[in-house]
């Protein structure tokens, strides 16, 4: 998907430091997915809600086939 939104159920969230910078390995799986599949977005913490929690039901914007930002 160059650009674009999926809904998504968030499975685990891992906060990294990354030379300083806060980002979050966000684990991720499609509810229309029968096999729900799990897949995983690195975003800055600024790109996502901090109140972001596993179960939570969000809405992935991809641009150029990577997650840039999260919303719940």
């Amino acid at each position: 998907m160059l650009k674009g939104t999926r809904q998504a159920v968030v499975q685990r969230i891992q906060r990294v430091s990354i030379h300083g910078q806060m980002s979050l390995d966000v684990f991720w799986f499609d509810p229309e997915d029968p096999e729900q599949e799990l897949r995983h977005a690195r975003v800055g913490a600024e790109s996502a809600p901090r109140d972001l929690e596993a179960g939570d039901k969000v809405t992935m914007h991809f641009l150029m086939g990577m997650v840039s930002e999260i919303k719940k």
